[in-house]
């Protein structure tokens, strides 16, 4: 049987949430997302059907088996292949209106204008480590005045940061500036989420090596990142709702059914932040030194 697609149609049922003539809005909204990985997937997925139907996304890696638990387009059928491709195919079978645009190089210095040109609203999905790509894109979101949000899920939760314009910026919340990769993570880290809601079930600390670049993660995080900042993306989009930006954050934890908001005036200037990271970045130390002695 043939089934002709129809927008109205297919999202008929957000209707009550948002007026039909909000669901045109979303419809003609551009959504730029940096990141095709754990959350950045989902975010796509979850936009998508809530009838956004213009996007800018942009990813360099391809899947592989040990993104199986977390990526939404992680799948036997899919190895190997790019994740920005997989994700537009996916996309478009939800909506094959949607108008996608695929930056295959991921996010640079030199196609920054490009990816954020006509943008509404700029998502962070890039990987953890991704400092470099993280920081330059957030600073041209400031410079250009487009709103931006990330949702980091830790552990079995969310952590929330929106960063809008006029605003507390990135770059004045975490106070990277040219300091080394260890020391922006422990300061991203630190930043995303103070209550640090996710940090007592850690049932093998080991597993969090920021020296070699990884750490766990679980599904539940990443999908609870989306619905948090699927619906943080809508009131922005509309401008409805209240948006709480930087240096007001918010964490969610599932696995401890708990919720917190922080308020951080300086962000990690602020004197707890700067406890929390000369703590954080002993213990560091005391891990790295003993990597070098094993060694």
């Amino acid at each position: 049987m043939s089934i002709s697609f129809s927008y109205e149609k297919a999202f008929s049922r957000n209707i009550g949430w948002v007026t039909p003539q909000e669901q045109q809005i979303l419809r003609n909204k551009r959504v730029a997302i940096a990141g095709g990985g754990g959350v950045g997937g989902v975010h796509l997925m979850t936009l998508a059907r809530l009838g956004v139907a213009k996007f800018h996304i942009a990813d360099f890696d391809t899947f592989d088996v040990h993104n199986f638990n977390r990526q939404v387009g992680a799948m036997m059928s899919t190895v190997d292949q790019p994740k920005a491709d997989v994700l537009a195919r996916m996309a478009k079978d939800i909506n094959p209106e949607i108008d996608i645009k695929i930056f295959p190089q991921g996010v640079n210095k030199d196609n920054l204008g490009e990816f954020l040109s006509g943008v509404d609203l700029y998502v962070d999905a890039l990987d953890f480590f991704a400092f470099d790509a993280r920081q330059q894109t957030f600073a041209k979101c400031a410079e250009l005045g487009i709103p931006a949000t990330t949702a980091a899920p830790l552990g079995m939760g969310a952590a929330l940061l929106n960063f809008l314009p006029g605003q507390m910026t990135f770059e004045e919340y975490f106070q990277w500036g040219d300091k080394s990769e260890l020391d922006k993570a422990i300061r991203f880290v630190v930043g995303l989420a103070p209550a640090g809601l996710h940090r007592p079930y850690l049932v093998v600390p080991e597993s969090v090596n920021f020296a070699e670049r990884r750490g766990p993660s679980t599904m539940m995080a990443v999908q609870l990142c989306s619905g948090v900042v699927g619906t943080e993306s809508l009131k922005i989009l509309l401008g409805r709702g209240k948006v709480w930006a930087a240096p007001y954050g918010v964490q969610f934890d599932a696995y401890r059914n708990k919720l917190v908001r922080t308020w951080r005036p300086g962000g990690n200037k602020h004197p707890l932040h700067r406890l929390m990271i000369a703590v954080a970045t002993k213990q560091m130390s005391k891990q790295l030194a003993g990597k070098t002695a094993q060694a």
